[in-house]
């Protein structure tokens, strides 16, 4: 499951901001070395991750590629772009595989935080504090996967790879 000794990713609990941002590290390393054809980020508004740091960047570069899905979901990006100048960039480049969604109607709370795959979820159950879960079970990916459709099906497209002056 791994190479190149990388650890496999956590199935377990997590608390705290660091292992928060650690988990998000690993997880988008290992989107890129296992190859994830398909990932969701979703968070209210992402103000907490780790996504403007370089190694960040490096692995959503290592992971892009032809026929690659990233959708991102959150009520709004305003924090995204203040803070994370090399995710932006990474999404201008990348945006013919990354589809953007706002829910600003969503109570910061209610939205889902965390990432889904296909094969592995993280869910933060309280982001104030940064705990959570993650695993690989099946039923877990499923019903993280249900929630976050519910908030996709309320939401509209956002957070444009480019804009256009007048």
């Amino acid at each position: 499951m791994t190479e190149n000794n990388a650890e496999p990713l956590l199935q377990g609990r997590f608390a705290g901001r660091l292992d928060f941002q650690q988990l998000v590290r690993d997880a988008l390393a290992c989107a890129a070395r296992e190859g994830w054809r398909e990932m969701i980020l979703s968070d209210a508004d992402f103000e907490d991750w780790p996504l403007g740091e370089r190694a960040v960047a490096l692995s959503l570069q290592d992971w892009s590629a032809s026929g690659r899905q990233c959708i991102l979901l959150a009520r709004r990006y305003d924090e995204v772009v203040r803070r994370h100048a090399r995710f932006v960039t990474w999404r201008q480049t990348w945006s013919h595989i990354i589809e953007a969604y706002a829910c600003p109607s969503a109570d910061e709370l209610e939205l889902p935080s965390g990432i889904w795959s296909p094969g592995w979820v993280m869910q933060r159950l309280d982001p104030p504090r940064c705990v959570g879960v993650c695993g690989s079970e099946p039923q877990r990916r499923v019903l993280a996967r249900e929630a976050i459709n519910h908030w996709l099906a309320k939401s509209t497209p956002s957070f444009a790879a480019t804009t256009l002056g007048l």
